[in-house]
């Protein structure tokens, strides 16, 4: 039994020399194999990688955790179908969210009364339009006006702009730019 987590990681250690994955952390030694030899990376490659995919990953947690208020936040500004969400979310985050997330959150949403669809027959086959109804905008903007609430609160309201324009997340900005266009809640 002792030999499994030792067992455990030389397969892993193997699976990635052969391409098969990324392991969290990369191996200590040159594993030699048909056509590749894995070395020792330098610290500061690593840290950069690392802080790389935690950029990533912050990102892909608050377009998940935010996804319903990301397509109200579309949809605010023109009718879309599904497969124009999907892109935009994708073209603007980074993150791909397929049709088994994207759909049932829009029926989700038409359930709440925050959007309305309806077939367009005119393009080459039919498509269903969402469109956000005025309960979604005021959805929102009661959200957003809470989000201005607890970045006041916190007191980085500012600060917490600055760091999302300097980060490359310029894909926050028409939402950065309606919490600052509402007065302070308080």
């Amino acid at each position: 039994m002792r030999f499994l987590p030792w067992l455990a990681w030389f397969v892993r250690r193997t699976e990635y020399a052969c391409g098969m994955y990324e392991p969290l952390y990369p191996p200590l030694v040159c594993i030699k194999t048909q056509d590749t030899c894995l070395t020792k990376q330098s610290v500061e490659q690593e840290r950069e990688t690392n802080m790389g995919n935690l950029q990533k990953e912050v990102q892909t947690k608050l377009a998940k955790g935010l996804l319903d208020l990301i397509i109200l936040q579309f949809l605010s500004g023109e009718p879309m179908h599904g497969y124009q969400i999907i892109t935009k979310i994708r073209r603007t985050f980074g993150v791909y969210f397929g049709p088994s997330t994207i759909y049932p959150m829009l029926a989700a949403l038409e359930k709440k009364g925050y959007v309305h669809s309806e077939w367009n027959m005119s393009s080459e086959r039919p498509r269903k339009i969402y469109k956000l109804t005025a309960e979604g905008q005021n959805m929102l903007n009661f959200t957003e006006n809470s989000l201005n609430l607890i970045c006041q609160k916190i007191g980085t309201s500012s600060n917490m702009a600055v760091a999302v324009e300097s980060s490359k997340a310029a894909t926050f900005s028409p939402m950065l730019k309606k919490v600052r266009s509402h007065p302070p809640l308080i």
